[in-house]
């Protein structure tokens, strides 16, 4: 009976087997393989983690990557890259730790203020021939050099290089053909409107800071006006926003906006009446010189620009698509020059209603309330960009002049000490933003863009002209500034023609670029607040005298 079952469970397990061969016609299934990709443990950068994003990291840091597989050591060269953001290769030498899980990579010395990635791709292998699960990059910002990049001079020499340098892209960099001031250091021919009148200030300073002669001045004069005068397209008086400065044809801002722009043309008369103002000799070539400003001066329709009588301005007009932008220009902003020269007129001025109701809203642009310890009379919360304080007042001088809605030495000490404070304060904590490093105003931001920057609409990026130009206001904080952009920053933030438009400490980005309407509140602000040469003349002016008086103005300068 034993022997009987013994060979029952033989014969069965040999027909089962014999079963499974047979049904399935194919080998038993294999094993699982081994996992064919290994995954990446940790990072650190000097010895700390922080994802992998790091800024402020020193020229020498020390990278540590850990994986979950031992390295194979031959395959680090070809799947490690070291770049920095534009792409030049940097040499960096390799350790392991942790029997070889750990790589340890030694860039050589990086460069101060500068962006890097570190790319680890998926051809690095594991010791046993695996390949690295996903990608990964490190970005690292290395940190500013403290060092000064330029030798120690006065402050009172400081500011004088500065005015300096920034008056030859007004005066170097003018349109050969025109004289006015392009719009930017890469626009070709296209002219600025606005940013003309500002450099048109600046050849008045330039002479009364005897970089160029009088002469020389008056010869520069005299090309812009008879351009202005005998070429340049007008509208109702009224000047486009752009130009084209060998021939005078407008050049489109945007679609619809090909026409007049009175806000533009405001900043154009604010420069022209200064330059009358200063060229008052009893020369023939001065004489002509008034002659010919006055008559650019008294054929803008100011009054039109109301829009059929309504009791407000208009920015725009356009000879084809006529008042279809629509817009209001009201405050506040940077356009109180464009009421104070509309009430000014002796041809075409407007009442004090328009005034009243058109940009003071009856009173609607009176803020009052307090930001970063500061009461501020008027305008958008926290204050708006800077230029607000700039604009209008590189020919009106606000120190003790009152209406009805302001004391506007109050206003723009307010406007410049809020945007100081905002940027000490850093709430984003945007890097390097400090009592030393402040100044959000319109400008150019990284990937070419452009935006309105203010503590409402922060977007880490400083630009030299809102704090710099703010002297007037704010002269110790704008001064620490001033030191710090020059001596710290200077070996990438100067150029040719002074500071460049603007930087993020964020990315390490610096913009290349100047724009005239930066530019020219910076040498025009610095000599108001040495002299107060420009606006002495501006104030001068007979009709403005009247036309501000007309409006409610008060001032000892009236």
């Amino acid at each position: 009976m034993r022997f009987f079952n013994i060979g029952l469970v033989f014969i069965s397990l040999a027909g089962l087997y014999s079963c499974s061969k047979s049904s399935s016609g194919s080998n038993p299934t294999p094993p699982p393989p081994a996992a064919s990709t290994f995954s990446f443990n940790s990072l650190k950068v000097n010895g700390v983690y922080n994802g992998f994003t790091y800024i402020n990291v020193n020229t020498a840091p020390v990278i540590k990557l850990s994986f979950a597989a031992v390295l194979n050591t031959a395959s680090i060269n070809s799947a490690i890259t070291f770049k920095t953001a534009a792409g030049a290769t940097v040499a960096y030498t390799t350790s392991f730790s942790n029997s070889d899980s750990t790589v340890i990579i030694s860039p050589a010395k990086l460069s101060n203020l500068t962006k890097y990635v570190l790319n680890i791709s998926t051809s690095l292998k594991s010791a046993k021939n695996q390949y690295l699960q996903s990608a990964l990059s490190v970005n690292l910002t290395t940190v500013i050099d403290s060092t000064n990049k330029f030798p120690t001079i006065t402050d009172d020499a400081l500011l004088t290089l500065v005015q300096q340098q920034t008056f030859k892209y007004f005066w170097d960099f003018g349109h050969p053909v025109s004289g006015l001031a392009r719009e930017r250091n890469t626009s070709g021919d296209v002219v600025t409107t606005g940013g003309s009148g500002f450099g048109i200030m600046a050849i008045v300073v330039g002479i009364s800071r005897q970089f160029i002669t009088r002469a020389d001045g008056l010869t520069r004069m005299q090309t812009i006006v008879a351009f202005l005068k005998n070429n340049a397209q007008t509208f109702h008086g009224a000047f486009p926003h752009w130009l084209n400065g060998a021939t005078g044809a407008v050049v489109p801002f945007s679609t619809q906006d090909d026409g007049a722009d009175l806000v533009e043309t405001s900043y154009l008369m604010e420069g022209l009446l200064t330059a009358r103002q200063y060229f008052n000799g009893n020369s023939a070539a001065e004489t002509q010189l008034r002659t010919d400003i006055n008559t650019l001066w008294n054929n803008v329709e100011w009054d039109w620009f109301r829009q059929n009588g309504q009791n407000t301005l208009f920015w725009h007009w356009s000879p084809d698509y006529g008042w279809s932008t629509n817009q209001q220009v009201n405050g506040w902003d940077e356009a109180l020059i464009t009421y104070v020269l509309a009430a000014s007129s002796t041809t075409h001025s407007v009442p004090k209603i328009v005034y009243d109701n058109g940009w003071a809203g009856n009173g609607s642009m009176k803020n009052g309330n307090t930001y970063y310890g500061v009461k501020l009379p008027l305008g958008p919360a926290e204050g708006g960009p800077l230029f607000f304080a700039h604009y209008s007042f590189m020919g009106i001088n606000p120190n003790n002049l009152t209406d009805a809605y302001a004391s506007y030495d109050v206003q723009n000490q307010a406007h410049a000490t809020i945007n100081y404070n905002y940027c000490v304060a850093n709430p984003n904590n945007n890097v390097g933003y400090s009592a030393d490093c402040w100044g959000l105003t319109a400008s150019d931001i990284e990937n070419n863009g452009y935006t309105a920057s203010s503590p409402t609409n922060d977007v880490g990026v400083i630009a030299p002209t809102a704090a710099i130009a703010s002297l007037p206001y704010t002269p110790t904080q704008s001064l620490q500034a001033l030191r710090f952009f020059y001596y710290k920053l200077g070996d990438k933030a100067w150029g040719p023609y002074g500071f460049y438009d603007s930087f993020d400490l964020n990315d390490a980005w610096f913009a290349t670029s100047d724009l005239a309407i930066d530019e020219g509140p910076i040498i025009n602000m610095i000599e108001n607040y040495r002299t107060g040469l420009l606006w002495s003349l501006f104030m001068s002016c007979p009709e403005v005298q009247t036309g501000m008086k007309n409006l409610g103005f008060t001032s000892p300068n009236l």
